[in-house]
Formats: C-alpha cells, sequence, structure tokens
C-alpha cells in the first residue's frame, strides 16, 4: 500500500464508527491512481457527509496531492461491490 493509500486509510478511520472495517484498495494506471474506499455499512453516510461534503473534501485533498506529483488520484466509494453514485461536484 502507497503512503497516499496509508494516509487516506488512516483518515477514513478517524471519521468512521467501525473503523476496523476501513479498506483501502489501489489501482495505478499510466498517469492515475485509483482508490476504491470501503466502509461497513453504517459508516457509508458519515463518509458521504452532508450533502456530500466528506467525500468531496477527502477527493479535493487527493486532488491537491495530486498536483504536488503531477498525478491524477480519483476516489469510489463501494458499497455492496459497486460505486456509490457520484452527485455532480
Amino acid at each position: 500500500m502507497s503512503v497516499i493509500a496509508e494516509q487516506l486509510d488512516g483518515l477514513v478511520r478517524l471519521l468512521v464508527s467501525q473503523p476496523d472495517a476501513v479498506a483501502v484498495a489501489e489501482q495505478e494506471g499510466a498517469d492515475e491512481t485509483r482508490f476504491e474506499l470501503r466502509v461497513a455499512d453504517e459508516d457509508v453516510g458519515k463518509v458521504i457527509g452532508r450533502r456530500g461534503q466528506t467525500i468531496r473534501a477527502l477527493r479535493l485533498l487527493l486532488d491537491l496531492r495530486g498536483e504536488v506529483e503531477d498525478r491524477d488520484f480519483e476516489l469510489e466509494l463501494i458499497e455492496d461491490g459497486a460505486p456509490v453514485a457520484r452527485a455532480t461536484d
């Protein structure tokens, strides 16, 4: 697991009720790294946040890190094996 994935994992664990259920999977491409985040069912709402503010903030942090590393980072919240629908940012 990369340093960024470990940091994302640690940050999300601080937000949820069941930190042991947090899992971050990482898929590297040529110019992009995709992170798939899984949490306990009861914690999905906490990670999304009111009107999506929490998940948007996590994605913003990854975007800022991507600017420093000249790389694109994507974050998908996975629920029941499928990505949670994204509202337009």
